[in-house]
């Protein structure tokens, strides 16, 4: 299995696609509910690709056999008094794929992309009771706080969220 950054999403866009519809059939808070089309989940990718061209956003991937298997994206901002922040997004591995220490070996990936952008504070949020935020702990990062009925789930009851950060080691 390979982990790398990649800079332009076309030669991945299918099988990302593919990614995003899996995750969110399997549950995960990601921003859409099931059931997610080809065309939804493509111009998602699409308006992803926007923000890499701009230069506002890196984006991770693991490949194992040459297929996409999992993703993660950090969002850079761009105000004056911000840019030493960056926020992780849309952490996924392929459920087929779970359990191989993927996740984790993305989050330091893209953890790695924020101290090369200048960046020195993650923020992030999952749903709470999440597998993530487990991980996200286990990774050093420091709860703030979680926000009640924050997004709505497949179930359409409204989930609770959790807030973390974490200072990242600058040389």
């Amino acid at each position: 299995m390979v982990i790398k950054e990649i800079t332009e999403l076309a030669a991945h866009r299918v099988q990302l696609v593919e990614l995003l519809r899996d995750s969110v059939a399997g549950g995960a808070s990601v921003g859409f509910l099931p059931p997610l089309s080809d065309i939804d989940a493509g111009d998602y990718w699409a308006s992803v690709e926007e923000d890499l061209n701009a230069g506002c956003r890196r984006v991770c991937i693991a490949i194992d056999d040459g297929k996409v298997i999992g993703v993660v994206q950090l969002a850079l901002h761009g105000k004056a008094n911000g840019n030493h922040r960056g926020e992780v997004e849309k952490l996924m591995v392929h459920s087929a794929c779970r359990g191989r220490g993927i996740a984790g070996r993305l989050m330091e990936s893209i953890e790695q992309c924020a101290r090369d952008s200048g960046r020195s504070l993650l923020i992030l949020d999952t749903r709470v009771g999440d597998t993530a935020e487990r991980l996200y702990r286990k990774l050093g990062y420091i709860e703030v706080g979680q926000i009640p009925a924050f997004a709505r789930s497949a179930a359409g009851t409204l989930d609770a969220t959790c807030i973390f950060y974490k200072q990242l080691a600058t040389d």
